[in-house]
């Protein structure tokens, strides 16, 4: 079963850096992980719809309105990183904050989740993160700059493959099965960078 010491272990590993039991044993390793862990991983998270990471749920409108530009507003999921789609008959919308301003009573969200067991993130997804954590700690960890910038250029290997995996998978071309999924060329385009 994967965990976060695993996703840490990995990163700290690739740095030829010593392994960790848990996020708070009283190592530098550890304090590292424990302090870049959670804001590595929710940029990785934000940088791509990954599919492993989508939700989709139903909002009903705040009993606030905002004071001008829309007539409702509705408040983001906690676990909301990013806003992918909304459905609604008037799809015009803005993201202020923490609150979606939109024309409609009721809107569908699709958005992709703060998911924090490593177990419901895919594979890729996980190596791209630990991927992740080595270029954000490889010069706290070796103080080398040129070691850093080898392990940003890995990291940016392994999450255009793990974009490109990703945007190839299960597109809903079929209205009749509910939302059509659209697979947009700027997934392709953007996942080589």
């Amino acid at each position: 079963m994967a965990s976060v010491i695993e996703i840490c272990n990995s990163a700290l590993l690739q740095l030829g850096a010593q392994a960790i039991t848990s996020l708070t044993e009283n190592s530098k390793n550890a304090r590292l992980c424990n302090a870049r862990f959670n804001t590595v991983r929710d940029s990785v998270f934000r940088s791509h719809p990954w599919n492993s990471l989508v939700k989709r749920q139903k909002l009903a409108a705040d009993v606030a309105t905002p004071i001008y530009g829309f007539d409702f507003q509705f408040t983001l999921p906690a676990d909301c990183l990013r806003v992918l789609h909304l459905d609604a008959y008037d799809s015009n919308y803005k993201v202020e904050g923490r609150k979606i301003l939109c024309n409609e009573s009721s809107i569908f969200l699709v958005y992709v989740a703060q998911v924090t067991d490593p177990n419901e993130m895919d594979v890729l997804l996980r190596e791209t993160i630990s991927a992740a954590l080595a270029a954000d700690m490889a010069y706290s960890i070796t103080a080398s700059i040129s070691i850093a910038k080898q392990f940003e250029e890995k990291y940016q290997f392994k999450i255009s493959e793990a974009r490109h995996a990703d945007a190839s998978e299960g597109q809903n071309t079929d209205p009749s099965q509910g939302p059509v999924d659209q697979l947009q060329a700027d997934d392709f385009i953007n996942s080589r960078y």
